[in-house]
């Protein structure tokens, strides 16, 4: 019976040395990983907004620029008439 006992006992330990493994591994590599990760997906989600920024910038301005264009269509057809 001791002899069985001191077989589960360092198999117990065996099994704790390997839990403090994997703990260290997770807090160590793991998630720092996740967290490097993570910060990566913030940043390209900051450029994706930026870049639609720019987008609706452009597209207010061919806006603008189509109603400029259309105002001196209109403006010239007059000074026609007028001259």
């Amino acid at each position: 019976m001791a002899e069985e006992t001191k077989l589960i006992l360092d198999e117990i330990g065996e099994l704790k040395t390997e839990v403090k493994s994997i703990q260290l591994t997770l807090e160590n590599e793991t998630n720092r990983n996740i967290k490097i990760i993570a910060e990566g997906h913030l940043d390209l989600s900051r450029k994706l907004d930026e870049a639609l920024m720019v987008d609706n910038e452009k597209e207010m301005l061919l806006i603008r620029v189509n109603v400029l264009e259309n105002e001196v269509r209109k403006l010239k057809e007059r000074i026609e008439r007028i001259a």
